[in-house]
């Protein structure tokens, strides 16, 4: 109906409530969806607004600071128009207002740039706001706490270098003194800051570390809110990824006890960002793999198996329940003695299970070092070909020394078994299976073989006795 052509001038109009109001219906507009976004950028406004904003009135800033966050929103192309049209100086001077409502609508316009991309967020930098947002974390009102992290946040996670900006700028000692802020909101935003920071770079982590966010972030993870602990575990998981040095701070600090209770004590991708910092600290070396068994994880990572319904969780478990049995026999026993692995073939040969989880179920890492044969007699049954020879293969290694477990190859049908596998000759299932026959007599190997109970009956039949 042409009313974003009849607004416009109001944004002009002498009587300031008129220009406010103007202001919030092209907001409330463009915040609608990206076309009418568009076409708020194509009539012309947001020069008009920028323009206007030095010398209005708090609420004609705000205002025009949401508007100017309703079309920056959308798209990185609908954000760059925000930028080309010179907004970005003047939000910035609006960080600056004494009056911490305009701050906040201009830290959130800000933010709604910065999150797009690396180009948008350098821009918003190159503006100078970091500085301010850093200030503004350290203002009295919650709420301008709160936008002020977020932005933080969305700036660094693009890239090193601008999580190194807001490094130099003094952002973590502010954020990591508010990690046991009462208000949920802010902690949300101050741990998914820190997060954003310490994944980038070791150096990077390690200054996280430095500000002594230990203990305090452990406490996070018993917190009520979920995305409290959720962003708490991925704080941890971000910082434990780097380096053994940093996953073994964090066994020392108590850290992995505490990510197993908070595993254990929810459900759904909230459990997610645990279940990965497990397998990180697992996988850097066998001692930290064996805290992580210790500490008792190996349980809580099979009830995520079985409980969750949503495959790249299930994948992730049994990516940490590899990288936890993948060091030693030992290791992969105390996997095994789970009864994790039957659960991990079944989903490795479920066709409904997502090609990511059927990759990460292979169960190859845990089976190549698991000499325990209890929890490997099951599989026998089921494994596919490809599975099969690693399970074959772990057997044609302890049964020529285990005469106790040679006995119960026998007794459980596993002997059985392998006779009926068919194998390519000259393959490498081939020589595990004739290094598992020669660990019998020939005429054992034999009672077993498919088709030797007709051998022995023609024997019965032709055998004439001696009347």
């Amino acid at each position: 109906s042409g009313v974003i052509t009849l607004l416009r001038p109001l944004l002009l109009d002498v009587v300031p409530a008129i220009q406010q109001t103007a202001a919030l219906a092209l907001g409330r507009l463009a915040n609608y969806n990206d076309d009418l976004a568009e076409a708020v950028v194509k009539g012309d406004i947001l020069p008009q607004l920028v323009c206007s904003l030095s010398e209005q009135n708090r609420f004609y800033k705000k205002a025009a600071a949401f508007v100017l966050r309703a079309v920056g929103k959308h798209s990185p192309e609908l954000a760059q128009a925000v930028v080309q049209c010179g907004a970005l100086e003047m939000l910035v001077t609006c960080l600056e207002d004494f009056d911490p409502g305009v701050k906040e609508a201009a830290s959130w316009a800000l933010e709604y740039i910065a999150r797009h991309n690396a180009e948008l967020s350098q821009a918003v930098v190159d503006a100078g706001a970091v500085p301010l947002l850093v200030l503004c974390i350290q203002e009295p009102e919650i709420a301008l706490k709160r936008i002020a992290a977020s932005t933080l946040s969305d700036i660094s996670k693009h890239s090193p270098e601008l999580a190194q900006t807001v490094v130099d700028a003094g952002a973590i000692a502010h954020l990591a003194q508010m990690i046991l802020n009462p208000d949920a909101k802010l902690k949300r935003q101050v741990l998914s800051a820190l997060s954003q920071i310490a994944k980038h770079s070791v150096d990077l982590a390690e200054l996280v570390v430095e500000a002594e966010i230990f203990p305090a972030v452990l406490t996070c993870l018993k917190d009520s809110d979920e995305y409290v602990k959720k962003n708490g575990a991925t704080l941890i998981r971000e910082i434990a990824k780097h380096t053994p040095e940093l996953s073994q701070l964090i066994v020392n600090a108590g850290g992995v006890a505490a990510v197993i209770d908070c595993i254990g004590s929810c459900r759904g991708t909230v459990r997610l960002p645990g279940i990965m910092m497990l397998g990180y600290v697992a996988a850097h070396s066998e001692n930290l793999s064996m805290a992580v068994i210790v500490s008792k994880g190996i349980p809580p990572l099979c009830a995520c198996l079985i409980e969750e319904q949503e495959d790249h969780i299930k994948a992730a478990a049994a990516w940490a329940l590899g990288q936890v049995g993948r060091h030693t026999p030992a290791h992969a026993r105390a996997v095994a003695v789970a009864n994790v692995l039957p659960t991990l073939l079944s989903l490795y040969m479920d066709t409904h299970s997502s090609e990511d989880l059927q990759l990460k179920a292979t169960l190859k890492s845990i089976l190549q070092k698991c000499t325990y044969l209890p929890a490997l007699e099951p599989l026998l049954h089921d494994a596919p070909t490809n599975i099969m020879k690693h399970i074959i293969g772990q057997f044609s290694k302890v049964l020529p020394h285990d005469s106790k477990a040679r006995r119960l190859f026998v007794t459980t049908g596993g002997l059985k078994k392998v006779q009926e596998i068919k194998a390519e000759p000259g393959s490498l299932l081939q020589e595990y299976i004739n290094t598992i026959n020669n660990c019998y007599p020939e005429e054992i190997v034999r009672y077993y073989s498919p088709g030797y109970s007709e051998v022995l009956l023609e024997r019965v039949e032709s055998y004439q006795p001696a009347l």
